[in-house]
């Protein structure tokens, strides 16, 4: 009778084992930035921002990354600065951009190397939403994860209009930079 029991109770555990499932990998932004360019005809406006936010579930295949508008710093003056944030992105209307969806590739976060993959989801900037496909390279090493992607935003996709006086001086595609390093907390 003791044996039976010590039977039972082993393939009991074997298959509560086997059942088990650890908790998804979660990896969170460490060290994010993005970086964002306007090259129009008159003017070239650079602005960046080390103040990226995100997260990525391994498990589920799911991302969500935001970046608070008015913490871009680069632009070639104050006045720039601030038609950006009061004038374009109404930063205290629209404080944050963000990307979050699924990654369609199914990628091994075992093995160390650069994947190519697609990023699929909802990205909002100045208060509209648009789906996206976004190529981003992820480079798994050690129990961290690389982000780099490049894209373009056009200015009118998000209802930001361009006034004809400046429209020599602000490109109505601009090219964002994506840069960030992340880790299991």
């Amino acid at each position: 009778m003791v044996k039976g029991l010590k039977i039972l109770f082993f393939t009991a555990i074997l298959f509560a084992a086997a059942a088990y499932r650890p908790a998804a990998l979660v990896y969170k932004v460490t060290n994010g930035s993005i970086a964002f360019r306007s090259d129009a005809p008159l003017e070239m406006i650079k602005a960046s921002s080390d103040e990226l936010a995100g997260l990525v579930d391994t498990d589920r295949k799911q991302f969500a990354f935001r970046i608070k508008m008015n913490s871009f710093k680069g632009f070639n003056s104050l006045l720039q600065k601030e038609h950006f944030n009061e004038n374009y992105m109404e930063s205290d209307k629209f404080p944050y951009a963000a990307f979050e969806g699924k990654l369609i590739e199914d990628i091994d976060y075992s093995k160390q190397g650069t994947y190519n993959v697609r990023a699929k989801g909802n990205f909002t900037v100045h208060g509209v939403t648009q789906e996206r496909i976004i190529k981003v390279d992820l480079t798994i090493k050690d129990r961290s994860i690389s982000v780099r992607s490049t894209f373009t935003v056009l200015l009118a996709d998000h209802n930001i209009t361009i006034p004809k006086v400046v429209h020599e001086k602000l490109a109505s595609e601009i090219k964002v930079d994506v840069k960030a390093e992340m880790a299991i907390p």
